[in-house]
C-alpha cells in the first residue's frame, strides 16, 4: 500500500469544564476524536456544572491561561482553533491577545454566554469584548438567543429575522456566522451559513430529547476538526465550511 497516511488535524480547544463530561472542553475532546482529529485544551473556567444547572464558575488568573496557551503555541502547530466559555472581559482580551499573536489558519467561536440551564457563562461587562472577538475568528455558531446578543437585537421569533440578525453580524464583522435555528419554535429546525454576500440554508428536522446539554459545544468542535481535516495546510475556503 502507498500512498500518504490522512492527516489528522490538530485542535485546540479553549474553553471552561463540566465535570459530567457532557459539556465544556470535555466534550470538545469526545467530539474532535470522533471526528478524526487530535484534541488540545486550555482551560478558561473551572465550572462545577451538570444538565440541572451551574453551581459554581472558578475564573484562574489570566496569567496562568497565557501560560497555557503559549505551552501549546510554543511546541505544537495549531490547525484549528475553537473557542468556548470565555467567563469575562479579562479571559476574552487574552485570549484575543494571543490570537493575534500566533495568527492561527482557522479559528471557531461557539459564543457561550448562558448554560442550557439558563444560568450566565459569560460576565453581562463582557459581551461587547466578545463581538470585538469576531474580527479575529473565522466562523462564529450561534444559536437564537446568542445570536440576538451579538446583533444588539431583540431576541428573534422567526427565521427570517435570525438571518437578517446573522446578516448584520457577518457585515459588520466580516465573519462566517452558522446560525442554530433550534430555539425557534415548530418542527422544522433550519441552519445556516451566512456571509457578507452569500447564505447557505441546511434544513432539519426538530430531535425530540431532553439531552441538549453540551451540544453547541460538541458541534462547534466537530466543524472545526472537519473543517481543518479538509483544508489542510491551507485556508478554508467557503466550501470547506459548506461541505464540514
Amino acid at each position: 500500500m502507498t500512498g500518504a497516511s490522512p492527516r489528522i488535524a490538530r485542535v485546540l480547544s479553549i474553553a471552561g469544564t463540566d465535570p459530567t463530561g457532557g459539556a465544556g472542553i470535555q466534550a470538545d475532546l469526545k467530539s474532535i476524536a470522533a471526528n478524526g482529529g487530535y484534541g488540545m485544551a486550555v482551560v478558561t473556567a473551572l465550572v462545577a456544572q451538570n444538565t440541572h444547572g451551574v453551581r459554581s464558575v472558578h475564573v484562574p488568573p489570566v496569567s496562568f491561561l497565557r501560560e497555557q496557551l503559549h505551552a501549546v503555541s510554543d511546541d505544537v502547530e495549531i490547525d484549528a482553533v475553537k473557542i468556548g466559555m470565555l467567563a469575562d472581559v479579562h479571559v476574552t482580551h487574552t485570549v484575543s491577545e494571543w490570537l493575534g499573536q500566533v495568527k492561527p489558519r482557522l479559528v471557531v467561536l461557539d459564543p457561550v454566554m448562558i448554560a442550557t440551564s439558563g444560568d450566565r457563562l459569560l460576565t453581562e461587562d463582557a459581551e461587547q469584548a466578545l463581538r470585538d472577538l469576531l474580527s479575529v475568528v473565522h466562523l462564529v455558531t450561534p444559536n437564537i438567543p446568542e445570536l440576538a446578543i451579538l446583533a444588539g437585537s431583540p431576541v428573534a421569533t422567526s427565521w427570517s429575522a435570525a438571518l437578517r440578525q446573522a446578516q448584520h453580524v457577518a457585515e459588520t464583522y466580516g465573519v462566517l456566522v452558522l446560525a442554530k435555528g433550534g430555539h425557534l419554535a415548530g418542527y422544522l429546525v433550519p441552519d445556516a451559513l451566512v456571509g457578507v454576500h452569500t447564505v447557505r440554508e441546511f434544513p432539519g428536522f426538530r430531535i425530540d430529547t431532553p439531552n441538549t446539554h453540551g451540544t453547541g459545544c460538541s458541534f462547534s468542535s466537530a466543524v472545526a476538526t472537519r473543517v481543518a481535516s479538509r483544508a489542510g495546510t491551507a485556508a478554508p475556503s467557503l466550501a470547506h465550511w459548506g461541505d464540514a
